[in-house]
């Protein structure tokens, strides 16, 4: 398996109830597991996260819900509007729903779908399409 350079962790209040949104939810897929550390490493087309249920090891102050506050996770989906639909079928609750948005990068301008969910615990997952 082929690690990206940055791979965000993300300290989860329930381990299981974590799998249980990124692999059945969202779709995600569960690469490996340390059972006895209450940790998971799943993925989403070329996008790697890791899981690992709160034990003290990386606190750096108290969490409190919504964990993860003033950062968002940015994964690219192929087709944003069937993605969407998908996990609004399974029940997941929109945080902000599809918009088409504009970043410029220098003098590029990149045109985009995007939604955003929260986790269990409060991350902001944010999936877009770029437009063609």
């Amino acid at each position: 398996m082929k690690f990206n350079a940055l791979i965000p962790e993300l300290s989860v209040s329930d381990l299981v109830a974590s799998k249980k949104f990124y692999l059945d939810t969202l779709g995600f897929t569960l690469e490996y597991e340390r059972v006895e550390n209450q940790f998971a490493f799943v993925s989403y087309g070329d996008a790697q996260i890791m899981l690992e249920q709160v034990n003290g090891h990386w606190a750096t102050g108290e969490l409190e819900y919504p964990f993860g506050r003033g950062i968002n996770l940015q994964i690219a989906t192929d087709d944003i509007e069937t993605f969407r639909n998908k996990l609004v079928a399974r029940g997941c609750k929109l945080f902000r729903d599809i918009a088409e948005v504009d970043y410029r990068e220098n003098e590029t301008l990149h045109k985009l779908k995007e939604f955003l969910v929260q986790d269990p615990d409060g991350y902001l997952l944010r999936f877009s399409q770029e437009l063609v």
